[in-house]
């Protein structure tokens, strides 16, 4: 599974609820196993830049780039892309990470790989 996590700042505050709004319609697009598109809380000092968060789970890379060629997606940025300053996207495959559970439990690894030469 590939897990997508967006970061999105605003021009301007007052435009929050509209990138909200235009990217709430990435839900539509039927290559999502499961999407929240939410405002950041804005609870760490270090970071009060991030104003909307996007996290999205796809089976594979196969379904998070139907996705990203979905006309929807394009409507999406179409919307966003005017209201928004700043864009970090990250991509990760679960297999690939450490998973820490709550305590008292142990935590797995992902498989050793190779080191480069």
């Amino acid at each position: 599974m590939i897990r997508h996590i967006v970061f999105f700042s605003a021009k301007r505050q007052c435009d929050i609820d509209a990138i909200v709004s235009g990217l709430s319609i990435l839900a539509r697009i039927p290559h999502v196993r499961r999407l929240e598109v939410a405002k950041n809380r804005k609870t760490d000092p270090l970071s009060a830049e991030v104003d909307i968060v996007v996290y999205g789970e796809f089976e594979d890379e196969t379904a998070l780039h139907a996705y990203k060629a979905h006309p929807i997606y394009e409507e999406a940025t179409q919307r966003v892309r005017p209201l928004r300053e700043l864009r970090f996207a990250a991509h990760y495959d679960v297999d690939d990470a450490w998973v820490f559970p709550e305590q008292g439990g142990a935590s797995t690894a992902p498989p050793t790989l190779p080191r480069s030469a």
